[in-house]
């Protein structure tokens, strides 16, 4: 590990490992003082040398010595055989609009309350609350946003920390899936203010030595890539996990993304739920419609289906870009990314993820006739962030600027609201309280019942009303 400069070549019996070409002999008493305010310790060990070999003595003996290419270009490398399974190209070709929907999907708020009871959506307060969340009162804003933010003491900064991944996509297309992971966690920490930086991530993956798992592992490692080097986002370390497997097969590709963001000035720090009555409600992207690979289909009709939607990483940097401007031109009053469940479930998150302020919404969807409902309030597609504003004229000018597209959607309401979303055909309409009682207390009940012989149905507040 490096943690400083080049030290003095009389002290090479003290161990620093040390960035060479800064001449500057370091202060290892003042490192030593901050590792020990944070109960580490540490000792030096080497030293950066101009002569390109790895060398290791144990005291005046050389006891290993290789070139250093060794370690870098020439390592051994093994490329076991990669093919994609027919059985998923068989899948992804599947039109989701095939599908035929419910009777009960008449009325789109019946699949809304399933969807925000869904595990996967739901909110896992239940599971955060049980740990200490605000170690050295440095939290800003806590687990259960679209990203949690912590500020740098002594400074007026703050980083911003999220880990995401959807399994589904990297499943249906792990190219596709592994761009979406990181533009995804790249959005989220965006979404409190802060320009996305630098990722680590978690690689979990069945076995590596079968055509079909080196597949998903080698296209997904590639779409992660095309997505770090468009975002300006480098990979600064990881772990994999192989074998993943059970009599049943493996796990669902996911290469979890750790993604984190640095905000300048953490009066900029910006929450996911609508704050004030009356604020415009707009669409940063386009609403697409793209339902493959959807929690609406996994959740509603049990089916991992379809392709998943494009990752434009392009648009998604120019997005970021444009969120960020309006951000620091103080225009911005929430902003919160769509993700699984689609807008639908992004507006109602924004109403009701903060359990102690929430709010009604009156939205406007009816002029998108040439899709479905479906399409409209539950699909996919990438690149969209809800946020809300007193000031849209001048969000629209900024998102012009940036090229991406802004429309306005609706109006933030009082506490006292439904929540009312005008469609093409019809509307859907909940309150508040159903809302509520699906996303926040769907998980408690089920942790808190004996589920042996309970099915999901029974536990899901939707059977409930």
């Amino acid at each position: 590990m490096t943690l400083g400069r080049q030290h003095d070549r009389r002290r090479t019996g003290q161990l620093l490992q040390l960035r060479v070409g800064q001449p500057d002999r370091v202060d290892q008493d003042a490192v030593a003082e901050i590792l020990t305010k944070w109960d580490l310790t540490a000792a030096v060990i080497g030293e950066v040398i101009a002569e390109p070999v790895y060398r290791v003595t144990e005291g005046a003996t050389v006891v290993a010595e290789f070139p250093g290419t060794r370690l870098v270009t020439d390592c051994p490398t093994y490329s076991p055989g990669a093919r994609e399974s027919e059985s998923i190209v068989a899948l992804r070709k599947v039109d989701p609009l095939s599908i035929p929907e419910r009777a009960e999907e008449k009325d789109p708020a019946w699949t809304l309350e399933r969807l925000l009871s869904a595990p996967t959506i739901a909110s896992k307060r239940w599971a955060f609350r049980q740990y200490d969340s605000t170690v050295r009162t440095n939290t800003v804003a806590g687990p259960g946003g679209d990203a949690a933010v912590l500020r740098i003491r002594g400074t007026s900064k703050a980083i911003a920390l999220k880990t995401d991944c959807n399994g589904r996509y990297v499943y249906l297309d792990p190219r596709v899936g592994g761009r979406i992971a990181v533009a995804e966690a790249a959005r989220n920490v965006a979404c409190t203010g802060a320009r996305p930086m630098a990722i680590t991530n978690c690689l979990n993956f069945g076995n590596p030595t079968r055509p079909e798992v080196f597949f998903q592992f080698k296209e997904a490692v590639a779409g992660m890539g095309e997505a770090c080097r468009a975002l300006g986002t480098p990979v600064t370390g990881g772990n994999v996990s192989l074998y993943n497997e059970s009599p049943n097969g493996a796990v669902y590709p996911t290469p979890v993304i750790g993604m984190v963001g640095l905000i300048d000035d953490i009066s900029h720090v910006t929450p996911a739920t609508f704050q004030t009555e009356g604020d415009t409600v707009l669409l940063l992207g386009d609403v697409g419609g793209e339902l493959g690979g959807s929690e609406y289909l996994a959740t509603i009709h049990g089916k991992v289906v379809g392709s998943p939607p494009a990752c434009d990483v392009e648009h998604e940097k120019r997005l970021i870009d444009a969120l960020l401007a309006a951000i620091g031109d103080g225009v911005i009053s929430s902003a919160h990314d769509c993700s699984d469940g689609g807008v639908a479930v992004a507006l109602a998150e924004s109403c009701i993820a903060h359990p102690e302020a929430q709010r009604g919404a009156d939205i406007d969807l009816s002029a998108l006739a040439k899709m479905s409902n479906r399409e409209i309030l539950f699909g996919e597609s990438q690149g969209r962030i809800v946020v809300s504003t007193k000031s849209p004229e001048r969000v629209q000018e900024i998102a012009a600027n940036f090229n991406v597209p802004c429309r306005r959607i609706g109006t933030v309401g009082r506490a006292s609201d439904e929540f009312e979303i005008a469609l093409p055909v019809g509307s859907l309409r909940c309150s508040l309280s159903t809302m509520s009682s699906a996303y926040h207390g769907t998980i408690p009940r089920i942790m808190s019942k004996t589920i042996e012989h309970t099915t999901f149905d029974e536990l899901s507040p939707v059977a409930a009303h």
